[in-house]
């Protein structure tokens, strides 16, 4: 990652580039933008064939800058949430914890997620956008660094999961699915207390998660469970052709 001072960071997309086959890169806009870091920084996307540009906190200036100057069109709006854990929970019952995970199928199939940049964006799409989440739990089984919470029904059967990891002293939430064949609700919150509850016992001061605006459900779910809203950032593809 290469940080060109305190109001932009820029790093290549290695994975990103393997997989969709395109010169990929992020780069995120922490403040307000000069007209000279915002000229030094367009010099950066001619390099690549796609940037994610991240406005942090929707910053107007910088959505001007984006719009005025650039073909990039608004891809997402990352909500953002915590919540410090400052009291320990009774333990979630039939959820388990798991840290490097082996390969699991019944995690890929139920991991069918309504909402994604990664579709949402044509060009993304039509190079296997719809894959981006399953390959991300591929990638994330046998990791130390990745944990799971599971839960079972009562033939023992995976009826929701929670994957998560630890950042900086901080629980972050990184992709969370419940069996569509499920009519009972409250799995999403055992799997959450349970990560809580783990959390909370090691120490942790904190959980992270981020949402899209347009996924309802979920930011109801992160509000039920206790989560506050911190951040709400706007997300720009721009394509090189």
């Amino acid at each position: 990652m290469e940080n060109m001072g305190i109001s932009v960071t820029f790093n290549e997309l290695k994975w990103d580039t393997d997989f969709f086959g395109v010169a990929s890169a992020k780069s995120t806009l922490h403040k307000p933008l000069t007209l000279n870091e915002w000229l030094e920084l367009n010099t950066r996307f001619k390099d690549y064939q796609f940037i994610s540009i991240m406005n942090m906190n929707s910053e107007p200036i910088n959505a001007q800058l984006i719009g005025k100057n650039t073909t990039a069109f608004l891809v997402d709006i990352n909500i953002q949430f915590k919540k410090k854990l400052l009291a320990l929970d009774e333990k979630s019952k039939n959820v388990t914890i798991h840290q490097a995970l082996e390969k699991n199928d019944q995690i890929i199939k139920i991991a069918d997620f309504q909402f994604s940049k990664f579709t949402e964006d044509p060009e993304l799409a039509k190079r296997g956008g719809d894959q981006v989440y399953q390959q991300w739990l591929i990638n994330s089984f046998e990791k130390t660094d990745k944990f799971y919470a599971l839960s079972k029904d009562e033939i023992g059967d995976i009826n929701g999961f929670l994957l998560f990891s630890y950042v900086d002293n901080a629980c972050v939430i990184e992709l969370i699915a419940v069996s569509q064949k499920e009519t009972k609700g409250g799995i999403g919150t055992s799997l959450f207390k349970a990560v809580e509850y783990g959390a909370y016992q090691q120490g942790v001061k904190e959980i992270k998660v981020g949402t899209q605006l347009r996924n309802l459900g979920a930011i109801n779910f992160y509000h039920k469970v206790g989560c506050k809203q911190v951040g709400c950032h706007q997300v720009y593809h721009l394509w090189n052709f």
